[in-house]
């Protein structure tokens, strides 16, 4: 099993819920996060006042999948997330060693399914 992470723009999160749902993600978590990277954050004005945003807003979503459908997953977010400008996002894959289902006690595989 693998958890794939994705921070994208807040504005791509519903075409890369379709995506994922064209692709047959069987379940998602996503959060709200604030963050940077090269975009090293931005200039903004409010009511005359110039301010530096150092965090910007962006979304986090987390799958665990498996092993057979990651590239899947990968070129889903990627296609949906895409706008081709700075801040686009990224996604990285970790191993799972465990997974355990509180409700019923079920791990591994069967965990995971619905």
């Amino acid at each position: 099993m693998k958890l794939i992470t994705a921070i994208i723009k807040p504005s791509r999160l519903d075409p890369v819920l379709d995506a994922l749902k064209e692709v047959g993600c069987g379940g998602i978590t996503v959060s709200e996060v604030r963050g940077f990277g090269r975009q090293k954050g931005k200039t903004e004005v409010y009511r005359g006042a110039e301010y530096e945003v150092k965090l910007l807003p962006k979304m986090k979503l987390e799958i665990v999948a498996q092993a057979d459908a990651v590239e899947r997953i990968i070129e889903a977010i990627s296609e949906a997330a895409k706008t081709g400008k700075i801040g686009d996002g990224k996604i990285w894959v970790a191993d799972l060693d465990s997974i355990l289902r509180i409700r019923t006690g079920e791990t591994g595989q069967a965990a995971v399914e619905t």
